[in-house]
């Protein structure tokens, strides 16, 4: 009964988010938490459901040939290797720090649905930079277990990347990520299998209704305040818990 309204709540999340364009594994987690599942085991869940809603996009993005290798591979190298590491680090992060950075996540990415303008502030497109900052998402998402897109795509265009080709190489290499950081936390985080696949089928599902259904219905811009008014629910709920 339990992984069934699990999988209720994955499907109305991953409606609403897939609606802007956004994840709802961010918002999952959380919530599976507060529901009294492990906080490592939310994550794990979280990352993988994450995985199966974005995986297509990356293929059908290939097949168009609108991927750019040029931004697209540096972030995939860097990720692919950091954000399996990220996940191991949080085996050795106190807990509390954990849950305090991603409320901290939270906030960033519920100010970025609300204020966000993409434009660059400057024009440091330099390929190794991408690097970097791959290896710095990857890291944090790793900890977090969330896929990092959300981190990605406004520091690339803050930096001078084109928009447009940003989103797809983000697109691309963040489901990579998120399979690399689930296979990570499967080395340390005991699995509930039937939670697992009722998120997962649950998340597919709501992503298939926002994106085909519900998106020429609902205007983004208003969607996108309900969701970052959702996450700074959940961030102060998760301060409280760390700092009660």
């Amino acid at each position: 009964m339990h992984d069934l309204l699990y999988g209720l709540i994955a499907f109305f999340l991953s409606a609403l988010f897939s609606t802007a364009g956004a994840g709802s594994g961010m918002a999952m987690i959380p919530i599976l938490h507060f529901l009294g599942v492990d906080f490592n085991l939310a994550k794990a869940v979280g990352i993988f459901s994450g995985f199966t809603t974005t995986a297509t996009s990356t293929f059908l993005n290939a097949r168009r040939k609108v991927l750019e290798i040029r931004v697209a591979l540096p972030l995939a190298i860097s990720l692919l290797i950091f954000a399996p590491l990220g996940a191991q680090l949080s085996r050795f992060v106190d807990a509390d720090l954990v849950k305090g950075l991603f409320a901290v996540f939270l906030i960033f990415t519920g100010t970025m649905m609300l204020f966000y303008k993409k434009e660059a502030k400057t024009r440091y497109d330099r390929p190794w930079i991408l690097i970097l900052i791959g290896a710095v998402v990857g890291t944090i998402s790793g900890l977090l277990g969330v896929g990092g897109g959300n981190l990605l795509l406004p520091l690339l265009v803050m930096l001078g990347f084109d928009p447009k080709k940003s989103a797809v190489a983000v697109s691309f290499v963040v489901p990579f990520a998120a399979a690399g950081i689930f296979v990570s936390y499967l080395t340390f985080v005991p699995i509930d299998w039937l939670l697992l696949i009722s998120v997962a089928i649950g998340a597919m599902l709501g992503a298939f209704l926002g994106n085909h259904l519900l998106h020429d219905r609902l205007k983004p811009a208003q969607v996108k305040k309900v969701i970052a008014l959702i996450l700074y629910l959940l961030a102060a709920k998760l301060l409280w818990q760390v700092f009660r």
